[in-house]
């Protein structure tokens, strides 16, 4: 019988790594095994039942199950979910987002946000910190003037700037002008040009994900004072980074996209860690649109929109 198939040293392993805490190391001076014959007991003492993991998850993480099913559909990196409820489900969002953000970011590393009231409430929800004085924030959207100044793009990344220590640039650009013409001058002066250049090269976006027109404060503020001739509304599923996204999750050739100052949809497939931050049934096919374009690799939302997204 070989040492691998002797049960009382397998339970006598398993017990010292498991119940007593000690490491494989200890376990192998112990015995007088290499570390690594240790590390196949343990394997082995699995593999016949001699010890059974069980991971709590109800309580401490009861999403766990659907975000490995969503995660596995749409091949992401990872999938967190939130409580469904109307209360206050932007916040647990924007919480959750925050608390993901401190475990993936680095110092001197740069991120780019979009806008909007989801986002808002990430930088609400970070915590104040001084680790990350190389870190640089930027916005990936243009957004200027006196109403719903706290979700427009420059106020979030200074805001998450200031509790990070970090350095932050602003876009000093609307989110949309007159025209395709003026859109083409304004995104070509220097400073302007020089921000949306850092946004195309972040090492990591931040990004709502919006539903049909109809259901955007933001989007139907300017679509009622602008010229929204030739848009078919039937093609359009909601937008990222403002621009409208059809079901394939590709940005058609609008008056609306032309005239919007903003990280081009395609640009969004260069990112290595691309965060999309989104929940409600309005939104739901937007979201699924940008995961079947393959735009984000992580999605924070919650059990609702999750499950609605393993149905369609």
């Amino acid at each position: 019988m070989s040492f691998l198939e002797d049960r009382r040293l397998l339970v006598k392993i398993a017990y010292m790594y498991y119940e007593e805490g000690a490491t494989q190391s200890e376990i192998a001076k112990t015995f007088g095994f290499s570390r690594s014959l240790i590390s196949k007991y343990l394997t082995k003492a699995k593999e016949l039942g001699v010890v059974e993991i069980i991971i709590h998850e109800d309580e401490d993480h009861p999403f766990m199950g659907l975000e490995a099913k969503i995660e596995r559909k749409y091949d992401l990196k990872e999938v967190i979910c939130v409580p469904s409820g109307n209360d206050s489900a932007k916040s647990r969002l924007g919480a959750a987002a925050a608390k993901y953000l401190l475990r993936v970011i680095k110092d001197g590393k740069t991120i780019g946000f979009s806008s909007g009231t989801t986002l808002n409430e990430v930088a609400k929800a970070m915590p104040q910190t001084t680790n990350y004085s190389q870190l640089l924030t930027v916005p990936l959207v243009g957004g200027m003037g006196d109403e719903q100044v706290d979700i427009h793009a420059n106020s979030i990344v200074a805001r998450i700037a200031e509790k990070l220590n970090a350095r932050y640039k602003l876009l000093h650009a609307p989110v949309l002008v007159d025209s395709k013409e003026a859109k083409d001058v304004i995104i070509n002066l220097g400073v302007i040009k020089n921000t949306l250049d850092i946004g195309r090269a972040v090492d990591i976006a931040v990004v709502g994900i919006g539903g049909t027109p109809e259901h955007s404060t933001m989007v139907k503020s300017y679509l009622d004072h602008g010229n929204d001739k030739g848009i078919n509304y039937n093609e359009i599923v909601g937008d990222i980074c403002y621009n409208f996204i059809d079901s394939h999750g590709k940005a058609p050739s609008n008056s609306w996209n032309d005239r919007v100052v903003a990280l081009e949809v395609n640009k969004l497939k260069d990112i290595p860690h691309v965060i999309g931050i989104a929940s409600g049934s309005n939104k739901v096919k937007a979201i699924q649109s940008a995961l079947n374009g393959e735009l984000l690799n992580v999605l924070i939302t919650d059990e609702e929109t999750a499950l609605a997204l393993l149905k369609s």
